[in-house]
C-alpha cells in the first residue's frame, strides 16, 4: 500500500474521551514522514491545530478499498503552505477495513456477563463494536432473546486496560466445533466506548498481520 500526494485522510484521536474527526490531504512525503495541510474539524468546519505527540487513527480510500493505520504528530513545517508532519506507517501496519459496519477481529477477550443477579466470567472468541461471540463453558441462566449486562476487558499493547460496560441482546445460542457459544449484540454502547473497541480491534489486527508476515 502506497500513500499518494493529494489523498484525503480522516483523522480520529485515539487517546481522548472527546469524539472528533478531522479531514486533511497529503501535501508531501519524504523520509518516512507524511506532510498534511492543516486539518478541518468535520463538525465545526474550523481549522484544527494538532499538538506534537498527539496520536490518531487514520482512514483513507485507495483503488475502491478503505484502509487504516495509526500515526503520531511529529511537528510542523513552514513555507508557502503550512503543513503538519505525521509519522508514516510501516508496510505491515496498513489494515484493510471490511465493508461491514464494524470490523470484527478474532481474538480472545475476557467478558463478564450478568443476568438476573448472576454473574458469569466468560471469554469471547471475537469482538467488534457491534457485538461479540462468547464461549459458554459453564451453564448460564440466559437464553436467546434475553438482555444481559456485559463488562468487556480491553488490554492494549501499551499496558493500558479499558473496561467497557454495555447491555447486550443474546441473539443466538448454538454449538460450534463442539463448544456451546452465544452471539451477543451490544445495545447501548457509549460513543467513546465504541471508539475504544474499534481501537482495540484495529490494534489486534495489526498484531495478527505482523505475526502472519513473520511466519511466511
Amino acid at each position: 500500500m502506497e500513500l499518494k500526494i493529494g489523498t484525503q485522510l480522516t483523522l480520529e484521536p485515539t487517546y481522548t474521551e472527546k469524539i472528533e474527526k478531522f479531514k486533511c490531504r497529503i501535501v508531501e512525503k519524504q523520509n518516512n514522514m507524511i506532510y498534511i495541510d492543516y486539518p478541518i474539524n468535520v463538525a465545526t468546519k474550523k481549522t484544527a491545530f494538532l499538538i506534537d505527540g498527539a496520536q490518531f487513527r487514520v482512514t483513507f480510500s485507495s483503488d475502491m478499498d478503505t484502509y487504516s493505520f495509526n500515526t503520531e504528530v511529529l511537528g510542523r513545517k513552514g513555507g508557502d503552505v503550512q503543513m503538519i508532519i505525521l509519522a508514516h506507517p510501516a508496510a505491515d501496519e496498513f489494515i484493510k477495513i471490511q465493508r461491514r459496519q464494524y470490523v470484527r477481529v478474532e481474538t480472545p477477550v475476557d467478558i463478564a456477563v450478568e443476568h438476573k443477579g448472576q454473574k458469569f466470567q466468560l471469554v469471547a472468541d471475537d469482538i467488534s463494536a457491534g457485538g461479540s461471540l462468547i464461549r459458554l463453558k459453564t451453564p448460564v441462566n440466559f437464553n436467546e432473546g434475553d438482555t444481559v449486562n456485559s463488562l468487556i476487558v480491553l488490554p492494549f499493547v501499551n499496558g493500558e486496560i479499558r473496561y467497557v460496560e454495555t447491555n447486550s441482546e443474546v441473539v443466538k445460542i448454538f454449538e460450534r466445533d463442539g463448544i456451546l457459544v452465544a452471539s451477543l449484540q451490544f445495545a447501548d454502547t457509549e460513543d467513546f466506548d465504541k471508539q475504544q473497541i474499534v481501537r482495540f480491534c484495529f490494534e489486534r489486527q495489526v498484531l495478527i498481520r505482523k505475526k502472519e508476515l513473520n511466519e511466511i
